[in-house]
């Protein structure tokens, strides 16, 4: 060629044909993903819109429960979105609203003295059995350790006693949490086992009247106010035949304090129980003390709704990416400072935020992705994940075709965030896909860095792990772009003393949602990646949930 400026032009302009050919045919390539297909009036709009005080904090079963799926529903047909459930945008989730009055005390007799705790200020009791009246009287206390039984760690803190009419005194947390062998359950890292809602089970499951889990704020992950809000007022559950006949009687907290007055006022010797419970012999110990209380009840059944809308695929549409957030807080309740609607705007206003606006990239895309996308707005995740436990007890999509799922609980709010934190790291090839995705927006992984709070366990993720459906939890976290550390951690220290459930999490407009854009479009370049390739992402060797994956033939 006799221009040599033409052949270069040429040359340049083959390898960039070369290139996206070999990267359409790539299973690590990004398909179609606009870099800025995320922006922050979107975020902020839904955001400032679902933490407004007209959405009454957003309770199911509450009016405000009618006005927020609407208006997520309408957004989602103004995108051009198809309904997930046939013709509707809902599913309908079976709650039963209980809404409990607790006796005042819960009353400990047969030690060195009688104990009165106090309701709010030592201990917090509530029922999920649907009857108006529940009464314990004289159930012997005995304290079981950590309420844990484990076939695989050889664990089982009940060994050898009937707990048939008699109460369970447990710590929170599990073993591993007080143990500086990373081998041992999980080390730092909660496991299920340490779980509250696990430890409330499996009381049940050992017949037992009720169950007293001791709350300390590092093991729990929470101060103190937040059981004492969270499990006052009305309390959902999902109905069942037996109206949760099957459930402890009474399930309660009571405080660190009071514990230490429990023990101290008991039969047994009080010195070292935390390190006696720590040990595989420990044997449940009877208290030599009764407890007896009451909780007269008031309940609704009702229906409560998951909200779902979907983008059909192109090419493979019986093959599903599913993001999750949740649109419930937890309304109208206790007055502080003046206010008593708990608007909840970090939780979880923002994850829905970030989940409508990356709803609307994807519908502004010129082509659609070649496997369907899903767009699942949650119901009563406060209450316990109710409503993705019910999606996967009844999915509307097979679990085996159901590739992945990408949830969003809370959004960065204080800027753009050097780090990408994911919860649950190790668990699935998710972190891989997701760590791809960082590097492209110069950012680093991180492994959960508070693994002893299990915030693994306390989304909706985990609802679609524990069926076998690789699940990605992550966001901006601990490490600011320009403050650093520190500055992030503080945020977040500040954030769960001061506004975790409480009205006081509100939007006021000030918010750096940068962070919040950057994580979405994150989320929206590795959901598209899997929307356009083949890959079905594996759970990695050690993972307790790569039993339960079921793979399309």
């Amino acid at each position: 060629m006799k221009n040599p400026l033409l052949f270069f032009l040429l040359l340049i302009l083959s390898g960039s044909i070369l290139m996206t050919s070999c990267q359409s045919e790539s299973t690590t390539a990004s398909t179609s993903s606009p870099a800025d297909a995320i922006d922050t009036t979107d975020i902020e709009y839904f955001l400032a819109e679902l933490s407004s005080d007209k959405f009454l904090g957003r309770k199911p079963c509450s009016p405000g429960e009618e006005i927020t799926i609407n208006f997520i529903k309408d957004e989602f047909q103004k995108m051009g979105l198809e309904p997930g459930n046939g013709d509707s945008y809902f599913q309908k989730v079976p709650l039963v609203d209980i809404t409990a009055a607790p006796s005042q005390g819960m009353f400990i007799t047969g030690g060195k003295k009688d104990l009165k705790f106090e309701y709010k200020k030592d201990m917090m009791t509530f029922t999920q059995q649907v009857k108006e009246n529940i009464d314990i009287n004289n159930s012997e206390l005995v304290f079981c350790g950590f309420g844990i039984v484990a076939p695989e760690y050889g664990w089982n803190d009940y060994d050898g006693i009937d707990m048939t009419g008699k109460t369970a005194v447990i710590f929170v947390n599990d073993p591993g949490y007080y143990s500086e062998d990373s081998t041992f359950f999980k080390g730092k890292t909660m496991t299920y086992y340490g779980r509250w809602d696990y430890k409330f089970e499996e009381a049940a499951r050992q017949n037992a009247d009720g169950v007293i889990l001791i709350h300390e704020k590092g093991a729990a992950g929470y101060p103190w106010f937040v059981v004492s809000n969270s499990w006052s007022g009305g309390l959902l559950s999902l109905q069942s035949t037996d109206d949760n006949a099957s459930r402890c009687a009474v399930e309660s907290w009571i405080t660190f304090d009071a514990a230490k007055r429990l023990f101290l006022n008991s039969k047994i010797e009080a010195k070292d129980l935390l390190q006696k419970a720590s040990h595989k012999d420990f044997k449940p110990m009877p208290l030599g003390m009764n407890m007896s209380t009451s909780i007269k009840n008031t309940f609704v059944k009702n229906n409560s709704n998951n909200v779902i809308a979907k983008i059909t695929g192109s090419e493979t549409p019986d093959e599903y990416i599913i993001y999750t957030a949740h649109w419930d807080h937890l309304g109208v309740g206790q007055v502080v400072n003046g206010d008593s609607i708990y608007n909840g705007a970090l939780d979880n206003a923002s994850g829905s935020a970030s989940m409508l606006s990356i709803a609307k990239a994807y519908s502004e895309m010129k082509e659609k992705p070649k496997r369907t996308v899903i767009f699942l707005s949650v119901t009563a995740e406060e209450q316990g994940l109710l409503g993705s436990l019910w999606y996967s007890q009844n999915p509307i999509y097979p679990i085996k075709n159901t590739v992945a799922n990408i949830n969003m609980d809370g959004a960065a709010i204080i800027g753009r965030m050097k780090d990408l934190t994911i919860t649950g790291y190790g668990h699935s090839e998710m972190d891989d896909i997701a760590a791809e995705e960082a590097k492209k927006q110069d950012r680093y992984i991180l492994p959960d860095q508070e693994p002893e709070k299990g915030y693994f366990f306390r989304s909706d993720h985990f609802c679609f792990a524990k069926v076998g459906i690789p699940a990605l939890y992550a966001k901006g976290s601990y490490d600011h772009r320009e403050k650093g550390k520190e500055y992030a951690m503080s945020k977040r220290t500040e954030f769960t003393t001061t506004n975790y459930h409480q009205p006081s999490d509100q939007y006021t407009g000030d918010w750096d949602l940068k962070g919040a854009v950057e994580d979405a479009q994150l989320f929206f370049n590795v959901g598209l990646r899997l929307a356009n390739e083949k890959l079905y992402p594996q759970w990695k060797d050690g993972s307790e949930f790569k039993s339960a994956r079921k793979l399309k033939d």
